[in-house]
């Protein structure tokens, strides 16, 4: 994705005040800060900018907490994990800097957390997915098609529990986890779109390869089947066409596909020619194929029919976030200044707000250490969101448990994709 001309490491609230006419400008006294680390340069710059600006418009609007004027202190990772962990040390020198919005990647993640876990920095994400930030299984047994858990270490992946040098957690993020994209899909496939034999294909990959398992294993508890199973290695010479053909014998309705953009999509494009094209045959993914327009061109004219599930509430779907989504277009009028991931980093920064306000009011309204931070982030429950009621489990992962659906605009690459479905489980997890 493209994105706008990098920022300069350190960013304050200030510097941006005449793009929001209410911004105020930084008053001397009491002066605390809040770290913002995304990739606002490089493929994740477009989503991660619109992102920052969602945290920016959160801070001008709200400049003032308990006596203290609040600045954003901005970092670019350019979604090069080694520059986000020199941008946390950064952070943890600056006394004022009491948390962190970001980062927006599970690369990234791997290396920041660690880096702030010993300096006790609350991080809180409002873009990252990978299950295994926030604990050491990486596919539940029950979203498993052999009913055993596939754990972290299986995956490749380092658990969470080796991510925490300090045994404490000071991870925290508004995205549901990935194992919960595979069973919404299926939920929507069986519920929705009335589909109960599904071809599924993985990329070989630990992303995609946990996405196809959690898809079938929920498919088949919900009364599916599951009438071929491929991994294939998108450099290799796979025969996907091959496995097309078969399934569609075996009497295949859609197609999972657990991946990227461009591999994915281009299945999309050659199941044209075996099965009916368009809604008759879905093709569902998860957020891997979301929002590319790279996905678009890759299936052609059979880009009609291709859902993919995101691990986010879609704010512009919901009636009682339309107030906030007006005031926040009339700021930042550009047509690319709104994104998925705006509201939930507005959110993000408004548990921010929330628990550094506890903390100071508990410190006797003095700057409150970071570990006070951390444990005020930790308790925060029922608290009302643009996207929704906003609170942490223990493991620093959130309550408000949605996946929402999205249905791709057709041949056009540059047409947006339409909210079709939700799949809430803040309730009861699927597993």
């Amino acid at each position: 994705m493209g994105g706008l001309k990098a920022a300069p490491a350190a960013v304050l609230v200030a510097l941006f005040s005449a793009c929001i006419p209410f911004a105020p400008a930084p008053a001397p006294g009491k002066v605390l800060r809040i770290g913002v680390e995304l990739p606002l340069t490089g493929p994740e710059s477009r989503a991660a900018t619109q992102a920052q600006n969602g945290i920016r418009f959160y801070v001008a609007t709200h400049p003032k907490l308990e006596g203290f004027t609040v600045m954003l202190d901005t970092a670019d990772d350019a979604s090069d994990p080694t520059r986000g962990a020199s941008n946390i040390d950064r952070f943890i020198t600056e006394p004022s800097v009491l948390a962190v919005v970001g980062p927006f990647d599970a690369a990234v993640a791997r290396k920041v957390i660690p880096v702030a876990n010993s300096a006790t920095l609350a991080v809180v994400s409002p873009a990252t997915s990978n299950p295994c930030l926030t604990r050491d299984v990486f596919v539940p047994a029950l979203l498993n098609p052999s009913r055993t858990p596939i754990t972290c270490k299986d995956a490749g992946l380092p658990p969470a529990t080796e991510l925490r040098p300090t045994k404490t957690n000071n991870f925290f993020r508004l995205t549901t986890t990935d194992d919960l994209q595979g069973a919404a899909a299926a939920d929507f496939a069986v519920g929705t779109l009335r589909v109960l034999r599904v071809g599924v294909i993985s990329d070989h990959e630990a992303y995609g390869q946990g996405l196809a398992a959690a898809f079938s294993a929920r498919l088949v508890r919900e009364g599916g089947t599951v009438v071929g199973r491929l991994d294939a290695d998108p450099a290799g010479s796979t025969d996907v066409a091959a496995f097309l053909g078969k399934v569609k014998e075996l009497g295949a309705q859609a197609i999972y596909y657990g991946g990227g953009s461009r591999a994915g999509c281009a299945v999309r494009a050659a199941m044209a020619p075996i099965f009916p094209t368009g809604e008759a045959t879905p093709f569902l993914g998860g957020d891997g194929i979301a929002f590319d327009p790279a996905c678009i061109r890759a299936a052609g004219d059979n880009a009609t029919g291709v859902y993919a599930t995101v691990p986010i509430v879609d704010a512009s779907a919901l009636t009682s976030a339309a107030a906030t989504v007006h005031a926040f277009r009339a700021s930042f009028p550009g047509p690319v200044a709104y994104g998925p991931y705006t509201m939930i980093a507005f959110d993000a920064t408004a548990v921010v707000y929330s628990a550094l306000d506890r903390a100071i009011t508990a410190a006797g309204g003095v700057l409150p250490s970071r570990d006070q931070v951390i444990a005020e982030l930790a308790r925060t429950s029922d608290q009302p969101g643009v996207t929704g009621i906003l609170g942490f489990d223990p493991a620093g992962d959130t309550t408000n448990r949605v996946v929402s659906i999205l249905e791709a605009p057709g041949p056009d690459p540059r047409a947006a994709w339409t909210p079709v479905g939700v799949v809430d489980y803040s309730a009861r997890l699927p597993y």
